[in-house]
């Protein structure tokens, strides 16, 4: 039995590795808890917990990022923040996913079924394993293949936006592009490459700092 579920958890790993690898962002991977939550518990779990300009995260939603989190960091044996600290943290992410929701949905940003079910063979490709063995493994984890595709195209969609809104912030010079080949022995390739990461990342958290400074919020996370 102990066997059977390392193997499982090594599975989980390998899956949640290959999504983040194809989407370029840090992905969480669902789990049966949080799927086969009960409906019992989520009406009892379901207030507000905040408000972004005219919609609503609930309690409940929060509850299976949590679940969803310790699962993953179980799995990367990570050790927990404090319980508060958690949801705390886990909110903040999500209010600010949804301001970039919002956002995307505003200029009509979408990811058709085309380049979602490219992105999502490339995923299982890079398992070593076909479209069909890919859904089947989930299914062994108790993942649903249709949660994970919407799973992935929102993170699609969010990346798309993040492209747009920084992408166009981002300038290198020549003289900083030569210092880092000169220091690292790099290529010119890899030293625009990778100053045009250290460059998009830095932007990234300022601009999400605005955003979140320019939209409505509500925590009500401590609200009884």
């Amino acid at each position: 039995m102990k066997q059977k579920q390392t193997v499982s958890r090594r599975r989980t790993a390998v899956l949640a590795a290959g999504l983040a690898m194809a989407l370029g962002l840090a992905a969480v991977p669902l789990s049966l808890q949080a799927q086969q939550f009960q409906s019992t518990q989520r009406q009892a779990l379901d207030r507000i917990v905040a408000v972004v300009n005219q919609s609503a995260i609930m309690a409940s939603e929060l509850e299976e990022r949590v679940i969803q989190t310790r699962s993953q960091l179980a799995t990367q044996q990570i050790d927990l923040p404090p319980e508060r600290i958690l949801r705390e943290q886990l909110l903040e992410q999500m209010i600010l996913e949804e301001i970039q929701l919002q956002m995307a949905r505003e200029a009509g940003l979408t990811i058709d079924d085309t380049e979602l079910n490219r992105q999502v063979r490339s995923i299982a490709e890079s398992n070593g394993m076909s479209l069909e063995q890919f859904a089947d493994a989930l299914e062994t984890d108790g993942l649903a293949l249709a949660t994970v595709r919407e799973d992935i195209r929102r993170e699609l969609v969010l990346r798309e936006l993040q492209q747009r809104q920084v992408g166009s912030r981002v300038n290198l010079s020549e003289r900083e592009v030569e210092r880092l080949m000169e220091q690292e022995g790099a290529s010119r390739q890899q030293a625009q490459q990778a100053l045009f990461q250290r460059r998009a990342n830095e932007e990234l958290e300022v601009w999400l700092q605005e955003i979140r400074s320019q939209a409505f919020v509500d925590n009500r996370l401590d609200d009884r």
